[in-house]
């Protein structure tokens, strides 16, 4: 798989944490660190050449502690907030390393004894691919990379003193969502085992238990939404070309989390426009003219899930006007929204076929 998740944008997922607090909420900090080590994923043939060593490596975490006094902390199970630094050693030279910063969610479950951590961020690799001195390194195309990490955790805090523990597995991707070719992109599995440490001691606070809330019912609204980027295709120093995607779609609110949505895209990508023209005149056997409309139109159904002024988006699409072949008929799309007040939204999307990532998409859109 080239992405597990959506590329996400690290700004966005910041401003998530953002908001209006009542008169003097509970603030508590944990910190917490692991030490790692594990394996490369192989999840595609042609990095089978760059896994030669196990991975290492460590993560530091600094967390806020939620306990209700924003009405959507308590819909989620009070979650902690925070940031999150990987340093990674792939051990392998041609690969590098990699130092990474995250915006991140702890979930909690079972007592609150297993936790889950969302990550989101970016990272720095030391030896992206190079055509002179580094041809071999055909997972990642530039120093910049989007990353996604996630933890599954057995977590204990405060045991003595403030001091506690947690160990369990993390998955770590990076990728710049063909932002630059190459981009085959690395998953890697590993096991961690760290300690934490409440900033203040170990002090207990009490989570305010959640309160009924009107149920949220509204009329169908109507999005309209203005996405770009860059991106390349997969063909190697093919250029990087900028894309522009029109959306139009309804959605329907379900409840104080859920919304379903119905809509179209249409895409005017232009990197296609060079990829028609390097097959239409490299490979004639593919049988590509060089007029090619290298517009497409889809259809897609999605769902919103939100968080507070944040919310998570899925779509799932269908091309119904798709003059030129690339990667199927069938997308998909993951990401963030972003609300400033009730009618503007910011979003940050990958949008994707299958397991094979096109772009990740910068928005900003009406609700009406």
């Amino acid at each position: 798989m080239k992405h597990l998740l959506l590329f996400l944008c690290l700004g966005l997922f910041l401003m998530g944490f953002s908001q209006e607090p009542p008169e003097k909420p509970k603030k508590k900090f944990v910190l917490d660190l692991n030490q790692f080590n594990g394996s490369i994923l192989l999840h595609n043939t042609d990095i089978s050449h760059l896994i030669t060593e196990h991975t290492s490596g460590f993560i530091l975490g600094f967390n806020r502690k939620r306990y209700g006094d924003e009405s959507w902390e308590g819909d989620y199970g009070y979650p902690d907030t925070g940031f999150t630094f990987v340093y990674q050693d792939m051990n392998n030279p041609v690969l590098g390393k990699h130092f990474g910063l995250y915006a991140h969610y702890n979930f909690y479950f079972l007592k609150r004894n297993i936790q889950f951590r969302l990550a989101q961020g970016v990272s720095y690799n030391t030896n992206p691919y190079d055509k002179d001195t580094n041809f071999r390194n055909n997972a990642y195309g530039s120093s910049f990379l989007s990353s996604t990490m996630l933890m599954l955790n057995y977590h204990k805090e405060n045991l003595v003193a403030g001091l506690g523990f947690k160990a369990g597995l993390s998955l770590i991707h990076y990728s710049n969502a063909n932002f630059k070719a190459p981009n085959t992109s690395t998953n890697t599995a590993a096991l961690n085992f760290g300690f934490t440490y409440d900033l203040d001691g170990g002090l207990i606070y009490d989570f305010i238990p959640k309160q009924p809330k009107e149920k949220i019912t509204e009329p169908i609204h109507y999005n309209l939404v203005l996405r770009g980027g860059v991106n390349e295709s997969d063909v190697i120093n093919s250029g990087q070309y900028g894309f522009v995607i029109l959306s139009g779609y309804a959605d329907k609110r379900l409840g104080r989390k859920s919304a379903i949505q119905l809509g179209a895209d249409i895409f005017f990508s232009n990197f296609l426009k060079e990829l028609i023209r390097f097959q239409s005149t490299s490979f004639p056997e593919m049988n590509v003219a060089a007029d090619t409309d290298f517009k497409r139109v889809g259809l897609f159904v999605g769902h919103e899930l939100f968080i507070n002024k944040m919310s998570v988006i899925t779509q799932l699409g269908y091309y119904v006007y798709y003059p030129f072949d690339f990667e199927g008929k069938v997308y998909n799309r993951i990401g963030l929204k972003r609300y400033f007040g009730d009618k503007v939204f910011g979003s940050a999307t990958l949008k994707s076929h299958g397991a094979a990532a096109e772009a990740l998409e910068f928005g900003i859109g009406i609700r009406l």
